[in-house]
């Protein structure tokens, strides 16, 4: 297709996991169909969790062909499923059609199953202790590309999933739009139904998106990567604290908490001599102590890229100890995972470099 400056166009498929139920409705009408097909293709597709719309048996062939010649149908493929022996946890890594692989993990609780899912293929966040960002942002993902994540570790697993943490690859609000979708079409009442309220979302603080998402009316929790007590330890380890400085960021959670009445979780990685002494500690309770939240401190999960280390556990429990004698509410991390590259995007990076050194090798 040629537009009116004389460039090329590529004209984009309707994509049928990423449609609202109107949406839905209003394609199919476009097609000659009924109204109530809607409903049906909308259960196969969120409930049921058909793989194709040849699994959905109830529709006429005629229709199915329809759906094929006229929308896109997204399916991920696994391109690799790593199993801890530790906890059984499972590190999913899916491949997409235009060949960028992404992240997923499934995680199995006292209080139900949970998955970690991906927001964008790679990052452009730059934190430094999270492999995710280290290659950079490939694109963000669709809708259904998100759901894609959950969709197949269920079919996989056989399964509920009861909990989703938007913790993956990717800053969520740097892809604001699609994980807002995403949201509203996992808890749909006709799909899996999961609750909001079983919803995190972590950012790294980007001021904006966290206000946008104060006025959704969304009972989610907000998980800020908070990582340092102060604006100069902060610029060190993440580079978005050059742009939103922690009162302006700390601000924007409150009023988080203030419109939604949802309490913010505090992610804090520990790094040994970076972040992790109990002057620091003394910091961060001065920090948030009026906030109302949670800590949740994090041992760094190592990355070959990186010099990071974990803190001993007596200093993990030195700084735990520190805060809840300030009267805040805390908690370590407990680790999954750990023997299948189970932290952001070290399975994503190691299947990356494989490739790249494959291709070197020819």
């Amino acid at each position: 297709m040629i537009s009116e400056t004389g460039m090329s166009e590529i004209k984009v498929r309707p994509d049928l996991r990423s449609m609202t139920e109107e949406e839905l409705r209003s394609f199919l009408g476009e097609l000659g169909e009924k109204p109530f097909r809607a409903d049906q293709i909308f259960r196969w597709m969120h409930r049921d969790l058909a793989a194709s719309p040849e699994e959905m048996t109830n529709i006429s062939k005629a229709l199915r062909e329809k759906l094929r010649e006229n929308a896109d149908y997204v399916t991920l493929k696994k391109a690799d499923v790593r199993i801890s022996k530790i906890d059984g946890t499972r590190k999913y890594l899916f491949a997409l059609p235009d060949g960028n692989v992404i992240e997923s993990v499934f995680m199995r609780y006292h209080h139900g199953n949970s998955v970690c899912v991906s927001s964008q293929a790679g990052c452009r966040m730059g934190c430094r202790f999270c492999a995710s960002t280290i290659d950079g942002l490939a694109r963000n993902l669709l809708p259904s590309e998100i759901l894609g994540q959950v969709y197949e570790i269920i079919r996989d697993t056989g399964e509920r999933v009861s909990n989703i943490v938007i913790m993956g690859s990717g800053e969520p609000l740097d892809n604001y739009d699609n994980v807002l979708r995403f949201i509203r079409l996992i808890t749909h009442e006709k799909g899996q139904n999961i609750s909001q309220r079983n919803i995190t979302l972590s950012t790294c603080g980007i001021v904006p998106g966290i206000r946008r998402l104060a006025e959704e009316g969304i009972p989610l929790t907000l998980a800020l990567s908070l990582h340092a007590p102060n604006d100069r330890v902060r610029e060190g380890l993440m580079p978005i604290a050059k742009v939103y400085k922690l009162d302006e960021i700390l601000d924007a959670c409150h009023y988080y908490f203030e419109k939604t009445g949802r309490r913010v979780t505090f992610e804090y990685s520990l790094v040994r001599g970076v972040n992790d002494n109990t002057a620091e500690a003394a910091e961060l309770a001065a920090l948030i102590g009026r906030q109302h939240g949670h800590v949740n401190l994090i041992p760094v999960n190592p990355i070959r890229e990186r010099d990071f280390v974990q803190p001993d556990r007596r200093a993990v429990e030195a700084f735990r100890s520190y805060l809840e004698n300030k009267g805040i509410a805390v908690t370590v991390r407990r680790e999954m995972g750990r023997d299948i590259n189970g932290a952001c995007g070290q399975l994503r990076k190691s299947y990356m470099d494989h490739d790249a050194t494959a291709e070197r090798n020819v």
